[in-house]
C-alpha cells in the first residue's frame, strides 16, 4: 500500500492559531502512517521547491502551539497567479510524491487552492508532454486532494462559524477596549476605536458585544438615515445625560455609508468633536489583532480542524476534490471549497452593490440576530413602551460558583427585557436573597457598565432552598408579583430551580416559567455542550500554564498542575490540549497506580533522551487517593536524577478576571433568547420552565422535567460528555514520537 504524503502550507495575512493547526497536522499525519511536508512561505514556496518543501518529523512542530504568527511563513505570490507558476509548483510538488494539500489561510488562498485542484489533471499531463515528469508519476497522481482551513482574523468565510485566528482576536479588541473605557470614563471623554474588517464587520460588531460600546459602524449593515451623524450624537449625547463618562464608537476599517462612501475612523472623530463639542480620540487597533499568543480556543479550535483535515484526507473519501472544514454549532462539518468560496463572493459582492440586507441575510442568521441585539443594547434609554404594550415582572438572579459571564448576561436580560417594556427584578444573593426577600427593580442603567465585569454584582452562593425555605420564596414571589424567573448559574443553580419545580402543586406561586442559564467555568452541565464562563477560566488556566511551562524549561522540570472542575474533567482535558501536556488524569477515566508508574517511564526516558520540560494537568476530582500531592511526590522520588517536580495548584484565580469575548458573547445570546422565552411563556397555561444551551448543533430548550434523568448526581456531571470525544487527539498530540513506518519507508 502506498503511503500517502500530505503538504501543509499557510497563506495570505498570519492569524493566531495557524502554528497550532501545523502541529496538528503533523502529528496526526505521523500517527497516522503517512508522510507530511510543510511547504515554506506559501505558494511562493511551491513555486519556488527546493528546500522550501521540506518533510516534517515529530519534533520539528515541538514548542510552536503557542506561539503566534505561523513558524513556516507565509508570503503574497504573484506567479501562482499566473498558469506557469501553477505549472511549477505542480512539478514541485510531483517531485516530493504530493497530491493531499492541507491549506490554511483566507478567501484569496482558498481560491488558489480550489483553482490547483481543478488546473491539476491538465497541468500533469502538460508536464507529462514537456517531459518534466514520467507517464507513471502521472498515473501515480492523478488528482489533487485539498482540505481547506479557514485562518483569518476576519472571520469573513463561509463554511464555519468562527476561523483561526478570530477569537484572539476579538481579545485583542476587548482588552483594548476595556483598557480605553477607564481612561474615557476619567476624563468623560470620547474614543473612536478602528478594527479590521475591510469587507466583513465581525470583528467589529462582537467586539461593541462584548465590550459595551455605544456605537458600532459595520459594512454590511451601514447607517440608513442620510444624517446618521445626527442620530449616532443623539444617542450619545443622551448617555451622557442619563450618567454616562465615556463613549466608545467601534468602526470596522470597511465601514460605509448607504452610498458607499467610506466612513472613517478620522471622520467619526470629526463630528464627535464638531457636534457634540466633546475631546475625542482615536485609536486604530491594527495589526496589534494578529498578533501574539493564540487564545485558548484558537489553540483547540486549530489542534482539531487539523487533525480532522489529516482524518479526512486519509479517508479517502474527498480523494480528487476539494473541502473546507469548518466548526459550525460546536460540531467540525465540511463543505464543497467551491461552494464556500462562492457565497463569500456573494456576501461581498452585495456589499459593493449596496444590497446590504442580503449581505446580512447571507452571513448567518445568528450574525443578523447579534446586529439587532447590539443595536438596542447600544440606545442611552429604552424605547418609549407603546399604548397597551404588554409588560411583564421577571426576575434575575444568579446562583452557585462565580463565573465571568454572568455580570454580561444579567445587563444583556436587563437592558432587552426593559426595551421591551417589562420590568427586571434583581434578586441580590441568589436564593438565598429569594428566600430573605433581597429584592430590588433593575432599570437600564441599573446595569450600566457590567458587561465587561467578572463574578457578579449580584452576589452569589450555593444556597440550595430547604424545608420553611419554599414558603418564603413564595411569598415573596406573590409580593412582588414576579411572573417569570432567570436563573443565570451553576449545578446548585439548576438543583434549586428543580426543587421549585417539583413543588408546584404545594405552592401555586412556584407555577412560572423559570428558565436556566448556564453558567459555571467547569461546564458540567446537562443540556448545555458550553456554559458561560468555561472558556475565561480555560485562558486562565492557558496563561498561567504557559509561564510555568518557561521556567520549567530552564530548570528541567516535571510540573504536576491541578485545574478545577470537581469530577468534572472538561477544565483539565481542554487546557492540556490548549498547553500540550503530556498528560492529563481525569474523573471520568480513572486514575490507577500503574498508570502513574507508566507515566513515570515515559517521562524518565524522555529526560534521558534530552527532554527539557514535563507537564502533567490533573483534574481536582481525578482520584481521591492519587491527590495532586501524592503524585509530585511520587515523580519526585523517583525520577529526582532526572527531573526536579513542582507541583501548582491554580485555585480561585480560574474563577476571577473579566470573562472572554467568547464568554461575554455567549452570555449576551443567551440572555436575549431567555427574555423571548419568558415572553412567550408567561401567561401560558402550559408553561414550560426549560434550560437553554447548546446541544447537538443548535441552541433549544429543554423542558426542566427532563433534566434529573440526564445528570449524573452521583459525580455533578452530565451522563453525556460531548468533549469525550476529543480525547484520542489530545492522545496523539502529547504522545511521544511515534514509530511511523511512513518515516522509514519515506
Amino acid at each position: 500500500m502506498r503511503v500517502r504524503r500530505i503538504g501543509v502550507l499557510t497563506s495570505g495575512g498570519d492569524a493566531p492559531g495557524m502554528n497550532a493547526a501545523v502541529r496538528a497536522v503533523v502529528r496526526t499525519a505521523l500517527d497516522k502512517d503517512a508522510l507530511v511536508f510543510a511547504i515554506y512561505e506559501g505558494y511562493r514556496g511551491m513555486v519556488q521547491g527546493g528546500d522550501r518543501i521540506r518533510p516534517m518529523n515529530w519534533q520539528s512542530v515541538g514548542g510552536i502551539l503557542h506561539q503566534g504568527g505561523t513558524v513556516i511563513g507565509t508570503a503574497r505570490c504573484a506567479e501562482f497567479r499566473e498558469r506557469n507558476g501553477r505549472l511549477q509548483a505542480v512539478r514541485n510538488l510531483l517531485s516530493h510524491g504530493i497530491d493531499n494539500l492541507v491549506v490554511i489561510g483566507g478567501d484569496g488562498s482558498l481560491t488558489g487552492a480550489q483553482v490547483l485542484n481543478e488546473e491539476w489533471p491538465e497541468l500533469v499531463a502538460e508536464l507529462v508532454t514537456r517531459g518534466e515528469i514520467a507517464p507513471e508519476t502521472a498515473e501515480r497522481h492523478p488528482h489533487l486532494t485539498v482540505v481547506g482551513l479557514v485562518g483569518s482574523i476576519d472571520n469573513d468565510m463561509y463554511g464555519t462559524d468562527i476561523s483561526i485566528g478570530a477569537d484572539t482576536a476579538l481579545h485583542r479588541i476587548t482588552d483594548a477596549i476595556d483598557a480605553i473605557t477607564s481612561t474615557a470614563a476619567s476624563h468623560q471623554r470620547s474614543f473612536v476605536v478602528e478594527v479590521m474588517g475591510r469587507h466583513c464587520g465581525y470583528l467589529a460588531l462582537m467586539g461593541a458585544m462584548a465590550s459595551g460600546a455605544d456605537w458600532v459602524l459595520i459594512p454590511e449593515n451601514p447607517p440608513n438615515l442620510d444624517d446618521w451623524e445626527d442620530k449616532m450624537c443623539q444617542v450619545l449625547r443622551k448617555g451622557r445625560e442619563i450618567g454616562r463618562r465615556d463613549s466608545i464608537v467601534v468602526v470596522a476599517e470597511g465601514a460605509q455609508d448607504r452610498y458607499g462612501n467610506p466612513i472613517t475612523c478620522h471622520y467619526v472623530r470629526q463630528v464627535l468633536e464638531e457636534r457634540l463639542g466633546e475631546d475625542t480620540r482615536v485609536t486604530i487597533l491594527g495589526h496589534v489583532q494578529r498578533g501574539g499568543s493564540p487564545s485558548a480556543f484558537d489553540r483547540n479550535l486549530s489542534t482539531l480542524l487539523g487533525a480532522a483535515a489529516v482524518e479526512t484526507i486519509l479517508s479517502g473519501e474527498i480523494d480528487g476534490q476539494a473541502y473546507l472544514l469548518g466548526i459550525r454549532n460546536n460540531t467540525i462539518k465540511r463543505t464543497p471549497l467551491a461552494e464556500c468560496l462562492q457565497r463569500t463572493h456573494e456576501v461581498n459582492e452585495a456589499v459593493r452593490n449596496g444590497e446590504y440586507e442580503k449581505a446580512m441575510a447571507m452571513r448567518s442568521a445568528s450574525f443578523e440576530e447579534s446586529f439587532r441585539t447590539v443595536r438596542t443594547l447600544v440606545r442611552a434609554l429604552p424605547h418609549e413602551p407603546e399604548p397597551g404594550q404588554q409588560s411583564l415582572r421577571i426576575a434575575v438572579l444568579t446562583a452557585g460558583g462565580p463565573a465571568p459571564g454572568m455580570n454580561t448576561a444579567v445587563r444583556a436580560a436587563v437592558r432587552l427585557a426593559v426595551d421591551k417594556g417589562h420590568q427586571m427584578l434583581g434578586v441580590y444573593n441568589g436564593f438565598k436573597g429569594l428566600v430573605d426577600g433581597e429584592i430590588v427593580p433593575l432599570d437600564w442603567m441599573s446595569v450600566n457598565g457590567w458587561a465587561h465585569l467578572g463574578g457578579s454584582q449580584l452576589g452569589t452562593n450555593r444556597h440550595i432552598p430547604r424545608n420553611s425555605d419554599f414558603y418564603a420564596i413564595a411569598r415573596n414571589l406573590e409580593e412582588h408579583n414576579i411572573q417569570g424567573l432567570l436563573m443565570v448559574g451553576g449545578w446548585s443553580g439548576y438543583e434549586a430551580v428543580l426543587e421549585l419545580h417539583k413543588r408546584r402543586d404545594i405552592f401555586p406561586a412556584f407555577n412560572i416559567p423559570m428558565v436556566c442559564l448556564p453558567a459555571t467555568i467547569d461546564n458540567d452541565l446537562p443540556c448545555a455542550e458550553l456554559s458561560v464562563g468555561a472558556d475565561t477560566a480555560l485562558n486562565s488556566i492557558v496563561g498561567a500554564v504557559d509561564k510555568i511551562k518557561q521556567s520549567a524549561v530552564a530548570a528541567r522540570r516535571v510540573f504536576v498542575v491541578e485545574v478545577m472542575g470537581r469530577r468534572c474533567g472538561y477544565l483539565a482535558l481542554m487546557s492540556a490540549l490548549a498547553t500540550g501536556a503530556e498528560r492529563v488524569y481525569l474523573h471520568e477515566e480513572g486514575v490507577t497506580l500503574n498508570d502513574l508508574l507508566v507515566d513515570l517511564k515515559e517521562l524518565i526516558k524522555g529526560f534521558k533522551r534530552g527532554k527539557q520540560l514535563g507537564l502533567i494537568i490533573r483534574s481536582e476530582g481525578a482520584n481521591d487517593t492519587y491527590t495532586t500531592d501524592f503524585i509530585a511526590s511520587l515523580l519526585k522520588e523517583e525520577g529526582g536524577d532526572f527531573f526536579t517536580v513542582r507541583q501548582a495548584i491554580l485555585g480561585h484565580l480560574q474563577q476571577g478576571g473579566n470573562p472572554t469575548p467568547f464568554d461575554r458573547i455567549m452570555a449576551t445570546r443567551y440572555a436575549a433568547k431567555c427574555v423571548e422565552y419568558l415572553e412567550e411563556q408567561i401567561g401560558r397555561p402550559d408553561a414550560v420552565s426549560a434550560c437553554i444551551g447548546l446541544v447537538a448543533g443548535e441552541t433549544r430548550f429543554t423542558p426542566l422535567a427532563e433534566l434529573p434523568q440526564l445528570m449524573d448526581w452521583e459525580n455533578g456531571r452530565p451522563k453525556q460528555e460531548w468533549w469525550l470525544n476529543l480525547r484520542p487527539v489530545a492522545r496523539i498530540m502529547a504522545q511521544p514520537a511515534p514509530h511511523s513506518r511512513a518515516e522509514v519507508e519515506g
